[in-house]
């Protein structure tokens, strides 16, 4: 039987890869926030020039950047989750 659990001392510069990889988290949520902005601005420009197709594009635009938003700030306990759930196979 093979026991093999995560080293987080192993690799030389583990320190400084959670600090770029903490990094990008952040990157990533504020071009989600901007993203939003954006979404936002153009859906209010849609509905108030009585363009639908504008309108629709500003909704989806509001819903894809609340779901980056979320998958970015959920995913550690998320990779934390499903690794669990792998280490239940047996």
């Amino acid at each position: 039987m093979i026991d093999i659990d995560p080293n987080s001392s192993g690799l030389p510069g583990i320190d400084q890869l959670r600090l770029i990889v903490g990094a990008v988290m952040t990157i990533a949520l504020v071009i989600s926030v901007l993203a939003l902005l954006v979404s936002a601005i153009v859906w209010g420009l849609g509905s108030n020039s009585s363009n639908p197709t504008l309108a629709s594009r500003g909704k989806t635009g509001v819903l894809v950047s609340c779901g980056a938003a979320i998958l970015s700030g959920a995913s550690v306990t998320l990779i934390n989750f499903f690794w669990g759930v792998g280490q239940a196979v047996a």
